[in-house]
């Protein structure tokens, strides 16, 4: 397979909006930061199951230091005012051979527009080339979007609902 760490690709969003999905890259510290700071609370907590508004350096290493092989994440990007930001993201990480845990985040003023399937589609395309044949994520009851964008992707998905979470998987080999 390519090397993911070049991967681009230009797709339109819903509203005609031009986007670069691409690799997340080590030097997208500042646009990732601006890219939270565009989200709002309610979004952040149904990402990250708490009030999250920062981030220790740690996390931020964390979420950078991506190695295209067990750690994937590609960004969405749009120009805004002459330049190009960063408007959602998507990642997975291997839990097990086979199986990634899958997370996505559009920035608010950007939801609805597709940009969360688009990201999912390219995120699946390379998780089959990578082997996977499954992609599991813990989902609040509440975040409707994001169940919504599961279901969309017309992949095998299986639900289990327990106390306020929904555990789904995603068989890629269908």
């Amino acid at each position: 397979m390519d090397d993911l760490s070049h991967y681009s690709v230009i797709e339109r969003a819903r509203g005609g909006d031009t986007l670069e999905i691409r690799a997340l890259r080590p030097d997208d510290r500042a646009g990732l930061l601006a890219a939270i700071d565009h989200t709002s609370a309610q979004s952040l907590h149904l990402r990250f199951f708490g009030a999250r508004r920062r981030f220790t350096d740690e996390e931020i290493a964390f979420f950078l230091e991506v190695d295209f092989t067990r750690h994937v994440a590609l960004v969405a990007t749009a120009e805004h005012e002459g330049e190009s930001v960063i408007v959602g993201g998507a990642r997975y990480i291997l839990t097990q051979p086979g199986r990634g845990e899958v997370a996505v985040t559009v920035i608010d003023a950007c939801q609805g527009q597709g940009i969360g399937s688009i990201l999912m589609h390219h995120l699946v395309t390379i998780a089959r080339r990578s082997g996977l044949t499954e992609l599991a994520a813990e989902v609040l009851s509440d975040n409707a979007r994001m169940l919504k964008l599961f279901e969309r992707c017309r992949l095998p998905l299986s639900m289990k609902r327990e106390a306020g979470v929904i555990h789904v998987v995603l068989r890629l080999n269908s």
